[in-house]
């Protein structure tokens, strides 16, 4: 869910300041799931904990995961009024989820995350911006809790609300990336590239 700079930011090209969706809302394409799922296999059930309007679940349930739903919003999927931050217990053995990226969440996700599969032993994905892997202030963070895999996607953009009219310049340059953390892995993680126009138009989801 990443995501343009804050409307007081200078200004981009086309000289219209762009803002962040409210409340970090930026629907993930059924493509970008479809291609987590080419590559990486999850056992047991997955807890979706920014699910919005449904779109990472569907495609996960579509693939016969048992999925639990949930976000701070309801938008009418799932359970709405869920603070992942604030929960003590893991609702399902993996999680995957596109977190929302402002004001330091997605790093509040990916530890809260980790924390809760280290109690159940899954997996973690999420969907990230693959400049954000590079900020100076994650890299020991990385190092100490290396992912197993990286999966850059090479055409995906999230849009704001999930409305291409409401993207600034900043927006349609994000490129994105699958990071998988599997509890217990201390080696390197290995990268691996996939084009999401393989993953687009199928089993009736758009």
């Amino acid at each position: 869910m990443m995501k343009t700079q804050t409307g007081n930011a200078s200004f981009i090209p086309s000289f219209r300041k762009t803002q962040r969706a409210s409340f970090e809302f930026y629907p993930t394409p059924h493509e970008a799931t479809r291609a987590l799922l080419s590559e990486i296999s999850f056992d047991d059930s997955i807890w979706e904990p920014a699910c919005g309007t449904g779109d990472i679940s569907k495609v996960l349930k579509g693939a016969g995961y048992d999925v639990v739903s949930t976000d701070l919003i309801d938008r009418g999927f799932g359970t709405g009024g869920v603070n992942f931050l604030t929960q003590t217990k893991p609702l399902a053995k993996n999680i995957i989820t596109n977190p929302p990226y402002g004001f330091g969440l997605g790093d509040q996700f990916i530890k809260q995350a980790l924390n809760f599969c280290r109690q159940t032993g899954g997996k973690v994905a999420m969907l990230l911006n693959l400049a954000s892997l590079c900020y100076p202030k994650r890299t020991k963070a990385f190092q100490n809790t290396p992912p197993k895999a990286i999966l850059g996607l090479d055409d995906l953009t999230c849009y704001p609300y999930g409305d291409p009219s409401q993207a600034g310049y900043s927006i349609k340059k994000q490129r994105y990336c699958w990071v998988v953390w599997e509890i217990g892995y201390n080696g390197r993680p290995e990268f691996w590239w996939l084009s999401t126009k393989d993953f687009r138009e199928q089993n009736g989801l758009g």
